[in-house]
């Protein structure tokens, strides 16, 4: 599924690391639960149901790491909302879970995973980002536990974040899309907990002193978004960023144009955000 953001991975099929096909990705009434509004929340007043609208994700902050399990997975809607941000100043560094090494059929691993650890280091130039690490987990076998909640942990401690960005660990792309990758359900879900672990100095302490400054996570490629990103000015740098990943999309096997597929996705949810283009999020408090 996809919010204006690619479902972070690719298309499934021959691609190991990959998410939905791109017909699966078309904007639908499902996706959104009708067009702005994102989810039935009680009414603080009265206890009764309303609609909670998206509202601005906040900039008030200065770094930011973005994490995610395969390079091309923050290209496919993500990257144009990184652009914004470096744009302001802001530090974004990109964290990934794999080389992606297991991601493209009839080419092996071992030419793969230099190949995608070079096309997204230049996919993260375009957007503004100097620092990209790779955690090193095997692409395709990522598991949810404790060395990679400590590997997380040590990154976030070690780089002092403000805010998490990372992709979405559902179980489906929408309520009837298909079954979500399986790296990207362990690394989405770690993200969370590894925000709460680096708070506590008890939790991991070989890997450096707490890191109490996170204040938000926010989940891209959701299907309850709460907030957006306006990425109207800066659609063309998202758009440019995934172009890098050329050998990936090749490897698709079939007609891909990044312009066409991202202004669509982000288009949806400009509609319901108020503006041309737009990224959602949701969001979850750390503090």
């Amino acid at each position: 599924m996809n919010l204006g953001v690619h479902p972070v991975g690719g298309t499934p099929g021959p691609l190991t690391d990959a998410g939905p096909t791109r017909e699966a990705l078309v904007p639908g009434p499902s996706l959104f639960h009708g067009c702005g509004t994102v989810a039935a929340v009680p009414d603080e007043e009265n206890g009764q149901k309303g609609v909670r609208w998206m509202e601005p994700m906040p900039e008030d902050w200065d770094r930011a790491v973005a994490v995610v399990a395969h390079p091309d997975d923050l290209e496919y809607g993500v990257a144009a909302a990184v652009a914004r941000w470096t744009g302001q100043g802001k530090q974004v560094t990109y964290l990934l879970a794999t080389r992606g090494e297991a991601g493209i059929a009839g080419m092996s691993p071992d030419r793969v995973g230099p190949l995608r650890v070079e096309e997204e280091r230049r996919s993260a130039a375009v957007v503004g980002v100097t620092e990209v690490e790779f955690l090193d987990h095997p692409d395709g076998l990522v598991e949810y536990g404790i060395p990679l909640r400590r590997d997380l942990a040590a990154a976030f401690r070690r780089l002092q974040p403000e805010v998490i960005i990372t992709a979405s660990f559902d179980l489906t792309w929408g309520d009837e899309g298909p079954v979500n990758h399986a790296d990207h359900r362990a690394v989405g879900l770690a993200v969370l907990d590894a925000c709460r672990d680096a708070a506590n100095g008890w939790v991991f302490p070989e890997a450096g002193p707490p890191c109490t400054g996170i204040r938000d996570a926010y989940v891209a490629t959701v299907g309850a978004p709460t907030h957006f990103v306006d990425v109207t000015a800066s659609i063309d740098a998202g758009i440019a960023s995934l172009r890098e990943h050329q050998a990936y999309i090749d490897g698709l096997g079939r007609d891909f144009d990044p312009d066409e597929f991202l202004r669509n996705m982000a288009g949806y949810v400009g509609l319901g955000a108020g503006c041309e283009y737009a990224v959602a999020f949701h969001r979850y408090p750390m503090g």
